[in-house]
């Protein structure tokens, strides 16, 4: 079945690579109360598993007992060492954040920045600054991590944050470091590893990775550590071994 989702990822991911309109260039902040929606579900979001390259909306459980070993077998795949140390890491290393620059990645350098962008693919009734199919002034999401419905607004942006599901001092700690940064920029950018959730828990997660914390939402957590190890994967990152059994415990 996954096959015949796989066009829909194409064309989603076309649609998607339109730039900024004159207001967002010359700073225009006028809301003209125009209103959008890019009739993604608020409720459930979409299955890891159908969603390799990140450009569907959300996360939605995992819950079939197929989902579940096909989730085992991706999360054996990971190969595993030590955290290395964070000396050198700095934020900057990934390049400017949510800068349109990143190279190889989808969404990138459609004349969007990369937090617009993935705002735009979460949320739903997506109302946009005036003259601009860029810059969100408002809109609903689903928030994955806790479950629950969050109405966001630009005047109180911190209410949700994305989410660097492989956090970028962990990626740095196990083989980032040594890396060109044109690809800390993909990773920093990429679509599979970002997500639109609630700001207060993605600050409690910080840096932390799936042995020291999951999310708060019980449901969504072999969904989530199965984005993990797809980011994982695709970068060719190792994860600790304490990681990888709690992955593998999530998909039970």
């Amino acid at each position: 079945m996954r096959r015949f989702r796989a066009a829909a990822v194409v064309v989603a991911a076309a649609a998607a690579l339109t730039g900024c309109g004159l207001a967002d260039a010359i700073g225009l902040e006028v809301d003209t109360g125009s209103a959008r929606s890019n009739g993604a579900s608020s409720e459930h979001g979409t299955n890891p598993l159908d969603n390799p390259d990140g450009t569907k909306p959300g996360l939605a459980p995992i819950t079939s007992a197929e989902d579940k070993q096909e989730a085992r077998d991706l999360i054996e795949k990971l190969a595993t060492r030590g955290r290395g140390p964070k000396t050198g890491y700095s934020r900057d290393e990934y390049g400017y954040a949510w800068a349109d620059t990143a190279t190889g990645v989808p969404l990138a350098r459609n004349g969007c920045d990369t937090r617009n962008d993935i705002l735009s693919r979460d949320g739903t009734n997506l109302r946009y600054r005036s003259g601009s199919d860029c810059v969100l002034e408002s809109m609903t999401v689903y928030d994955p991590y806790t479950g629950t419905t969050i109405e966001w607004r630009k005047s109180d942006a911190a209410k949700v944050q994305i989410d660097h599901v492989v956090p970028l001092s962990y990626s740095w700690q196990m083989g980032a470091s040594r890396w060109p940064k044109e690809k800390r920029v993909q990773i920093a950018n990429d679509p599979l590893n970002l997500l639109s959730v609630d700001g207060s828990t993605n600050s409690a997660k910080g840096d932390s990775s799936p042995a020291s914390w999951l999310p708060p939402n019980r449901r969504i957590r072999c969904a989530y550590v199965v984005r993990f190890a797809q980011v994982a994967l695709k970068y060719g990152l190792p994860v600790t071994q304490p990681d990888k059994t709690a992955m593998l415990e999530q998909c039970r």
